[in-house]
């Protein structure tokens, strides 16, 4: 009888011995003259379990973690004879963390093998490409409006209108622009569904060109990424041999190819317009805008941009339809959204949850609470340039109009904990120069704006007319928010702002004496 064993090949299984387990597992079952089958799957995102083997049983997957290389043996002891192994967790879907999470997009993520095209489509894959094809391209433009599907990258736009402003552009080219660029702290979504669901990104791409009359597209994936950008260009390859991708998608005689490009590690292309200077081979800088990407975009084209978690909730509203999708959420905050735990968090990893779910649910009941057991202090939402929150909003829940009432934002859905030991006012000092080092420079309030916050606080810190400086703080966070040329400066007043409201006790520096 054939043992077949799961083990993740994901990058983040990988930082903690996966493919050490994996030719452990390989070298055992060899050695034992067993007929084992070991399948490289995805993470199922539950971070603090991995390297995490699954074994098939009749019944179901059992999971056990985490396997390191050394508990192969002990594990291969266990399976031949059925017994118990302390490692074992039980049936991978009873798993807490697990079984209360609501996965749409991350339904096949941990399950399949990445590339297998037959397991793709047997377990619901290609459905709604399959529908989009006959479905005229404004109805298919009205489902994902009718879905409430917002923009996942942080705008929060409703996709279909989008979608249906470039479809309703003049010319023959029209391009779809993936952005990637997954540059924030804490965020891990879109590495995984490249890693360990590509062909759902890619239909998402297909169905935003059927319908908005785009024949390229393009992903924009960061370099700190090799292992997405080889699964990205390996599950284009084959699409094009099925025939999903090129001069006509499912024999259909409608044209889409795909592209693959890398950036070269600047946070600032994450911002739409800076990508598409970077796609053009030119130095990733902002626009000016209008004209929007979608009247005027890559190549001065009517160009969707939308971001990989957008994308990849298309293809099942296509499939199961906009109603299935918009039952999800609360508000105008529709569907699901990938939160990404990390940071001081006992159990980091990804939570696909409805809109609606407190933060302190996230936080506590799914985490665990902080690592290192001290009480909770703050959390960051949103990367680097979003806002910090006390424990008195822990139970916002996470939708972007409440999100926003409470000062914060969702961003992409990270957050990124801290316990009682974190110094905000070091915290505030670090958005400055974050953004100093990642402007691209082209406006002022943003290139020289972080400059002087950081120097400004770095006096605050140093206990110099501290009241007069961060007064000063105040007015310079006003001119980045209302003079930047995009997000990068305009952002940064949010985590500088958000920890002298709700921290102002780190701030209060008593001056050094001048013999210090």
């Amino acid at each position: 009888m054939s043992i077949v064993v799961y083990v993740p090949a994901d990058s983040a299984a990988q930082s903690v011995g996966a493919e050490e387990t994996a030719a452990a597992i390989l070298k055992e079952a060899g050695a034992r003259g067993l007929d084992l089958k070991l399948i490289r799957n995805g993470s199922r995102g539950l971070f603090w379990l991995e390297p995490l083997v699954e074994v098939m049983t009749t019944a179901s997957r059992v999971a056990y973690g985490p396997v390191a290389a050394a508990d192969v043996p002990g594990l291969m002891d266990a399976l031949v004879v059925a017994g118990a192994h302390p490692l074992c967790l039980g049936p991978t879907e009873d798993i807490a963390y697990l079984k209360n999470q609501e996965r749409l997009t991350f339904a096949r993520i941990g399950i399949t093998d990445p590339l297998d095209l037959a397991d793709y489509e047997a377990h619901g894959g290609l459905a709604g490409l399959r529908k989009a094809l006959i479905m005229e391209p404004a109805a298919v433009c009205e489902e994902v409006t009718e879905s409430g599907l917002r923009g996942r990258g942080g705008a929060g736009f409703p996709a279909g209108i989008k979608w249906k402003t470039v479809h309703d552009q003049p010319g023959p080219q029209k391009y779809v622009c993936c952005n990637a660029d997954e540059g924030d702290s804490g965020t891990f979504a879109d590495r995984m569904v490249m890693e360990s669901d590509p062909f759902m990104l890619i239909e998402g791409m297909i169905i935003a060109g059927l319908a908005s009359g785009a024949t390229e597209g393009y992903v924009y994936i960061r370099s700190e990424y090799p292992r997405a950008v080889s699964q990205m260009e390996a599950a284009v390859k084959v699409l094009e041999r099925a025939g999903w991708l090129g001069a006509s998608v499912g024999g259909s005689g409608r044209a889409f190819r795909l592209h693959v490009r890398k950036g070269a590690g600047a946070y600032i292309c994450g911002e739409e317009s800076s990508m598409l200077e970077s796609l053009e081979g030119k130095r990733g800088t902002v626009r000016a805008k209008p004209p929007i990407p979608a009247i005027a975009g890559l190549f001065g084209k009517p160009t969707v941009i939308n971001n990989v978690l957008t994308l990849a909730s298309v293809p099942i509203i296509l499939a199961k339809g906009a109603a299935f999708y918009r039952d999800f959420g609360m508000g105008r905050s529709r569907g699901t959204q990938p939160f990404q735990l990390a940071g001081n968090i006992k159990r980091g990893g990804l939570v696909e949850k409805a809109f609606g779910v407190t933060l302190r649910e996230l936080i506590e009941d799914f985490g665990g609470g902080t690592a290192s057991g001290r009480p909770f202090r703050t959390a960051q939402l949103g990367g680097p340039l979003g806002a910090y929150i006390s424990e008195d909003m822990l139970d916002l829940p996470a939708d972007y109009e409440a999100l926003a009432e409470g000062g914060a934002m969702l961003g992409h859905g990270g957050l990124v904990i801290f316990d009682e030991t974190v110094d905000m006012a070091e915290m505030a000092r670090f958005a400055f120069e974050f953004c100093e080092i990642e402007s691209c420079g082209k406006c002022t309030p943003c290139r020289i704006g972080a400059i002087r916050g950081k120097e400004t606080v770095g006096k605050v810190l140093r206990g110099e007319d501290v009241a007069r400086n961060i007064a000063l703080i105040d007015d310079l966070c006003e001119l980045m928010r209302d003079g930047s040329l995009c997000a990068m400066g305009g952002l940064t007043p949010m985590p500088v702002l958000s920890a002298l409201r709700l921290f102002p006790e780190d701030f209060d520096r008593a001056p050094r004496l001048a013999a210090e």
